[in-house]
């Protein structure tokens, strides 16, 4: 039998296509993306390096063509999202912490490429290749039903993906990269239905991508897109290619305009290190991907299978040649939930009852862990995870809040709710294998950024180093910086109140910073100082109360 009249591996029947409350999938995505985005700082690195870039917009201390921190120019991404964090800012600040504006225009980005994931799939599981085989006596998902099922399903696998929980909640340039993405597997999915919004779609999610650092990326998936819609039955797909190609053009001019071309191809391609990387940050999407491709491999030419194909493996060879970079192998992860999404059809039962059972044992358990460690850190009892907190975040104060621990009791029931249900009699709807691995990470991510954001906070925030710092330093005037990290001199440009110079040699500058890596495995007596500078004499080290690598030294002269 020729590939193309190969049996359609789906079964599915109408009584597993019922949809997922829309109550309670609104109220898992706002567990989702919430949480995080209000009451923290920027935590190190890449989040307090991209909000000192919107900071300094914001003083008017740099160019907006030209982003800098106290004169350190050149971003890792393009200028895009440092102009949407600082007109959010602009426009909030007033009324709300810089920080939190800063943060809501992208925590919109993590909601956006949710919804366009969704979309995308909806689209793509309408196409005739996808919908499963007809019966003979009738009592097939009727092709509405399904195409929403399916969704549903990816929906819920690109919340589950590990790697997407913490880079999601980031403001960094890869979130506006991630949502470009996902607009552009939107523009390829919905080609046949919505012409013209996804021709659009296309030319502004390229550029986007262009915009925001990405512009190689946004270049292959443009052009590898294109090769897939010049070969589709469709006639809305074949006319989207020009449209492409366009955009893959004014990409080039965006980025070439606004200097996102940049190099980052590592020495060596990480062959070995990648598959380490994917076997967590694209849990639990890559296995449920791979089921898809050997149970649909005869139609893996199809529509629904080569559009977020196409997209996953330009996002996963960008990865690999960038040293197994996780940033870019984080734009597969759209592409690889709608792929995963096609084999919750042909899941078999044992498979969908061990993802089941594992979601189950793995999330409850660190739950426990979360809750048990948060009560050792407000009584003492148990007294080792309490000792152990306390040598890991030295100087750390617990403080209550009421209303993190309501939700955090509320957000554990809900998930107890969730365990009953999903173990009860509920065995049809096509979207249930997910359900619970979604319904972890929610709740362990409300979790942490509810009973433990004191904590994390503390030890992912550069505000305890520079608090350190200002004991030794005055209050105001010229401090000079040397081989400091981008991530501590934003964090001296956002929470210091000094006129920071990267050159010693400033005649006003009395105080200098310099940066130094300190060996774990030496004693502090046995480390190897750099040599004070001339003129300078040493005041101090410091460093973050949870850091032991990151050592800050402070001279001064007279």
């Amino acid at each position: 039998m020729s590939a193309a009249h190969s049996p359609n591996p789906a079964l599915v029947t109408q009584r597993a296509v019922q949809r997922l409350p829309r109550l309670a999938l609104l109220l898992l995505c706002a567990a989702y993306v919430l949480p995080g985005v209000f009451g923290r700082d920027p935590w190190k690195s890449a989040d307090i390096t991209a909000y000192g870039y919107m900071t300094s917009l914001v003083r008017g201390e740099s160019s907006w063509l030209h982003p800098a921190i106290a004169g350190w120019a050149g971003t890792d991404g393009g200028l895009l999202p440092y102009w949407i964090g600082a007109v959010a800012m602009q426009m909030l600040s007033p009324w709300m912490d810089p920080a939190l504006a800063a943060r809501l225009p992208f925590a919109l980005l993590l909601t956006a490429t949710l919804g366009l994931v969704w979309y995308a799939t909806l689209h793509l599981a309408r196409t005739e290749a996808a919908q499963p085989v007809a019966f003979a006596f009738g009592g097939e998902a009727h092709p509405v039903d399904y195409a929403r099922a399916v969704a549903d399903g990816a929906l819920l696998a690109l919340m589950a993906s590990l790697g997407l929980l913490q880079l999601g909640h980031e403001t960094t340039p890869e979130l506006v990269q991630l949502a470009a993405t996902a607009w552009l597997l939107y523009a390829l999915a919905a080609s046949p239905y919505r012409p013209w919004l996804s021709r659009l779609s296309a030319v502004a999610a390229l550029s986007t991508l262009a915009a925001s650092g990405a512009a190689t990326t946004g270049l292959l998936m443009g052009l590898v897109g294109a090769l897939v819609c010049v070969r589709s039955a469709y006639p809305g797909s074949r006319s989207l290619t020009p449209w492409l190609l366009g955009g893959c053009a004014i990409a080039a001019l965006v980025g070439t305009w606004l200097g996102a071309w940049a190099w980052r191809v590592a020495p060596a391609v990480q062959l070995l290190g990648l598959p380490k990387l994917l076997l967590w940050f694209a849990w639990p999407v890559w296995p449920l991907a791979g089921w898809t491709l050997w149970r649909w491999r005869r139609h893996l030419h199809k529509r629904h299978l080569a559009v977020p194909l196409s997209v996953a493996l330009v996002a996963v060879l960008v990865s690999a040649s960038m040293g197994a970079s996780d940033r870019a192998l984080m734009l597969s992860l759209p592409a690889l939930a709608v792929l995963g999404a096609f084999a919750l059809p042909t899941l078999q039962r044992s498979l969908s009852a061990a993802i089941d059972w594992f979601s189950v044992f793995f999330f409850t358990v660190t739950a426990l862990a979360v809750w048990v460690i948060y009560l050792a850190i407000h009584t003492g009892v148990p007294a080792q995870p309490a000792a152990n907190v306390a040598r890991l975040a030295p100087e750390f104060v617990p403080q209550f809040s009421l209303p993190a621990l309501g939700l955090a009791a509320l957000g554990t029931m809900a998930w107890l709710a969730l365990v009953r249900w999903r173990t009860g009699r509920h065995r049809h709807a096509l979207w249930k294998s997910l359900v619970l691995p979604a319904g972890g990470v929610a709740l362990n991510w409300l979790l942490l950024m509810t009973l433990w954001l004191p904590l994390l906070d503390h030890a992912r925030s550069y505000r305890p180093l520079v608090q350190r710092l200002a004991v030794h330093l005055p209050s105001s005037g010229c401090v000079a910086t040397q081989n400091v990290t981008r991530g501590q001199l934003a964090a001296l440009e956002v929470h210091g109140t000094w006129r920071l110079s990267r050159d010693p040699r400033t005649t006003d500058c009395h105080w200098l910073l310099v940066g130094h890596k300190e060996h774990r495995r030496i004693p502090v007596a046995q480390q190897q100082w750099p040599d004070a500078p001339d003129g300078w004499t040493l005041v101090a080290r410091e460093r973050r109360p949870s850091d032991r690598d990151e050592v800050v030294l402070v001279y001064r002269r007279p």
